[in-house]
């Protein structure tokens, strides 16, 4: 059979190489060489060449019987075929060496894990896939992602790419929006199971997409951009603000900033509200509802802070407070000195030890209590204002919280347009709240692909845009650009770090009762999970046939 014969070899089917070997075999044999002898192998060949199949180096120096081609041993066809999945290697030495795919796999995704720009262990594409042939590649089907990392960050802006068009999304009938806002008010949603053929004739998504875009805000100023309120000052000059100069309506902003800020806090409480942010000139806080983020209490992060407001919560509020990153460090460098308490010791030392060898150390009064408190509490100071700053308070303490921000002198500027109260920003409607939704429109744009230009349909979102409008928007997108889009997330700075996990003790998962919260069931599920993100904030997501990847 073929497959006995001297220098067979699979490869070799194409007519045009068949023909090349009959005509070269034709010259070697009128040189007088062995018409037995595998063509391509004169002695003429450079030592340590491969044969034409997969094989040993070829040195013909060292090895007996080289010009004579080793027969290929996958070449019957009982050798074809196995049970198990394996791939084929030629080391160096000429051995032949079978790889488990199902163990190459798990070794690859091992790999895989040391990638920090996608925090998942789900993978969609497998790196040895290039070796494999086109009937293996398509019994191995990669993991499937359906969810990515709650981020608890607010957004300013997101761009959304997909091969498909998105201009579905934008002028929406009266109707529609009519009917969004309802659905949203009413807390009602509709579920979307299937893709359809034409989102841009599918009201129902439409409606649904509205609703995604509502978000309540007070206080409520038609000239003033009150988000974000951290380094805006550039953004608000010049801005008419009748309340600088008039005190009667700066006490009657607060009054009922006051009262939008409690009734917040009640509905939260009663888990009639989920979460909420406060946006001041110098800090942003963010209250959580018992249940979400894996606790089982009320919580609230605070970002950045000071000294000067971590005491005044102590000595002013009695609020126990934790800082978590802090405390993380601490744990990491455990059994380890502490930087202040090292720099304390030393210059301790050196500063005695003159005294010492002069021998009136005992003579002369050392630094008192005070002294040392002081040199101790100057490295807190170095946390002001970074990302290490951030103050997490839980249960009760955080009514207390409350209060103790109602009556904090320094949460309002004291001129400009920064003199108004802090903003407040809720995914549900409370006392005093304005509705307001966020812009979106859409962009068609041509994008280089190699040599060649694709049209890609783009969709931005602009505004104070809160985790739970991010997740239902991906959520409606999934269905209606068939599992195939991309999103860029531009992140309010100093509230990616709203991600911390809390160090305080988790509660049971789904021990708490959030169906009434305003949010769809997916949303409830998907935040209820503490964030894996860390000090870090979502800045990509792509879904690529119904899976997701990520970075950070």
């Amino acid at each position: 059979s073929m497959s006995e014969q001297a220098g067979y070899s699979p490869n070799f089917k194409r007519p045009s190489e068949i023909m090349r070997m009959r005509r070269k075999r034709a010259r070697l044999s009128t040189s007088g060489r062995d018409s037995t002898e595998s063509p391509g192998q004169s002695d003429s060949s450079p030592s340590c060449v491969r044969p034409f199949s997969p094989g040993p180096l070829f040195n013909p120096h060292n090895r007996p019987g080289a010009g004579i081609k080793r027969r290929n041993p996958f070449a019957s066809i009982e050798n074809t075929y196995s049970p198990k999945k394996k791939l084929v290697i030629y080391n160096d030495d000429g051995n032949v060496e079978a790889v488990d795919l199902n163990k190459m796999k798990k070794s690859s995704e091992k790999e895989g894990d040391e990638d920090m720009s996608r925090k998942t262990d789900c993978r969609t594409s497998l790196p040895f896939s290039a070796r494999l042939t086109e009937a293996e590649k398509s019994s191995i089907a990669p993991p499937v992602c359906t969810r990515y990392p709650a981020d608890w960050s607010l957004k300013t802006r997101l761009l959304f790419t997909s091969p498909m068009s998105l201009s579905w999304a934008e002028q929406p009938k009266a109707q529609e929006e009519a009917l969004g806002i309802a659905q949203h008010c009413r807390a009602q949603f509709s579920s979307l199971s299937h893709s359809p053929q034409d989102p841009k004739s599918c009201s129902e998504l439409r409606c649904a997409f509205q609703q995604s875009l509502v978000y309540w805000q007070h206080p409520s100023i038609p000239w003033i951009p009150l988000f974000p309120r951290i380094n805006a000052e550039r953004r608000l000059t010049g801005k008419n603000s009748p309340w600088a100069q008039d005190i009667a309506l700066q006490q009657s902003l607060m009054s009922e900033w006051a009262v939008s800020l409690s009734s917040l806090y009640s509905l939260m409480k009663a888990r009639l509200c989920p979460y909420f942010y406060l946006c001041s000139y110098q800090f942003t806080v963010l209250f959580r509802a018992a249940g979400l983020a894996g606790s089982s209490s009320i919580s609230a992060l605070i970002s950045p802070t000071t000294r000067g407001l971590r005491e005044a919560m102590k000595a002013e509020g009695g609020i126990e407070f934790s800082l978590p990153l802090v405390e993380e460090r601490k744990r990491s460098n455990e059994g380890e000195p502490q930087e202040d308490e090292g720099v304390e010791e030393k210059e301790k030392a050196g500063s005695l030890s003159w005294l010492k060898a002069m021998g009136v150390q005992d003579k002369i009064k050392r630094p008192d209590s005070i002294t040392a408190q002081l040199r101790k509490e100057g490295s807190t100071v170095l946390l002001d204002h970074k990302p290490e700053s951030v103050v997490c308070v839980e249960g009760s303490h955080t009514f207390t919280l409350i209060n103790f921000l109602i009556n904090c002198k320094s949460l309002v500027a004291v001129a400009g347009s920064q003199g108004l109260p802090p903003t407040l920003l809720a995914p549900v409607a409370f006392r005093g709240a304005t509705m307001h939704t966020l812009k979106a429109r859409s962009v068609n744009v041509k994008s280089q692909v190699g040599s060649v230009y694709q049209n890609i349909s783009s969709l931005e979102i602009t505004g104070p845009i809160l985790p739970t409008s991010l997740h239902s928007i991906t959520t409606l997108l999934r269905p209606a650009q068939k599992g195939n889009f991309s999103a860029t997330l531009y992140t309010h700075t100093p509230t990616a770090v709203m991600n911390t996990h809390t160090t305080k003790d988790q509660g049971p998962e789904g021990s708490v009762d959030l169906s009434a919260c305003g949010l769809h069931p997916v949303s409830v599920e998907q935040f209820k999970q503490p964030s894996s993100l860390g000090k870090t904030a979502l800045t990509h997501i792509s879904m690529n046939n119904y899976s997701y990847t990520w970075k950070s």
